[in-house]
């Protein structure tokens, strides 16, 4: 069991830290996207676009994050955990 989960760790370490960033990125995101709307309705319309643009493009990362490295990775480790266990009984 031990060795399985050492054999796992990279993996596991890689859908970690792809998932924390993505989740990170939507945060900031979200929070600079909410800013934009404060800032447009304040009356500074081109700070408050430039700000949307900017939270859709981390919107946009981490979407891509999700998508290009967290999925694929994901399903690499489901599937080396099911080999791992069916190797082990």
């Amino acid at each position: 069991m031990s060795s399985t989960l050492a054999e796992l760790a990279p993996e596991l370490l890689e859908v970690l830290v792809f998932g924390l960033g993505s989740a990170g990125l939507s945060v900031v995101g979200v929070a600079v996207e909410r800013f934009a709307v404060a800032t447009a309705q304040g009356g500074e319309v081109g700070l408050g676009v430039w700000a949307a643009v900017m939270g859709a493009v981390a919107l946009y990362f981490a979407y891509y994050v999700a998508a290009d490295k967290v999925v694929p990775a994901w399903s690499e480790l489901k599937r080396a955990a099911g080999g791992a266990s069916a190797r082990t009984e």
